[in-house]
């Protein structure tokens, strides 16, 4: 993936609230768009130069009373987009950094733009991180248990050559966590704290013999 200027990147960004969908920088997540807020979205999204999406997970307000948005997301940039024949759109976002929500901003938009703060994500910009401390066979048996328990099927080849990166990320955003998991894996500061939140999440669904309903992003 191509590197993204640190200094292009903008002060407002439009933002996507959509549940359980996990984008990590230098990571690729696909897209179905179709709702009509959202179509203007991409529509405005894709004449900027940027054309940067931040994804962000909505949480419950205290009393249950409404929702509102997690401070922290991630921008990518749209690097895909084909059009079906009744007028939605399949996209993908590469995903480019983490970012800070300091503010909606009002207006008439359809939908949510906000004044966001990239500081204290430089690491997103740099090279794929490593993990020196990842026992890779112990983490494909942890993983090997954890898929069969799902009924869900991988390529384990491809699993075992992976590097870290890509292997950790991939797993933290493919895996059917709930949506506070999801941020919490966003939220780690880094790959190595997001590889043992990752084996916590598997371990403690082990334990719990996946009674909750979980699915597939």
């Amino acid at each position: 993936m191509a590197m993204f200027p640190a200094a292009d990147l903008p002060d407002t960004i439009p933002v996507f609230p959509l549940p359980g969908a996990l984008l990590l920088p230098r990571a690729r997540l696909p897209l179905h768009i179709f709702e009509p807020r959202y179509l203007a979205m991409l529509d405005d999204t894709l004449k900027t130069s940027h054309r940067l999406i931040g994804m962000v997970q909505p949480m419950e307000t205290p009393g249950g009373t409404g929702k509102s948005l997690h401070r922290i997301g991630c921008a990518g940039r749209v690097t895909g987009f084909s059009e079906t024949e009744d007028g939605r759109y399949m996209i993908t976002l590469s995903g480019i950094s983490r970012f800070r929500l300091e503010r909606e901003v009002p207006g008439f938009s359809p939908y949510i733009k906000a004044d966001v703060s990239w500081a204290g994500f430089e690491q997103d910009f740099g090279a794929a991180e490593k993990d020196d401390g990842f026992d890779r066979a112990g983490f494909l048996a942890l993983l090997g248990r954890y898929f069969a328990a799902r009924d869900l099927s991988t390529d384990w080849d491809a699993m075992r050559e992976a590097e870290d990166e890509l292997l950790i990320n991939s797993l933290s955003m493919l895996c059917p966590f709930e949506n506070e998991d999801k941020q919490a894996l966003l939220e780690a500061p880094s790959l190595r704290t997001r590889r043992e939140t990752l084996v916590t999440l598997i371990e403690f669904a082990l334990r719990s013999g996946g009674s909750e309903e979980e699915v597939m992003q």
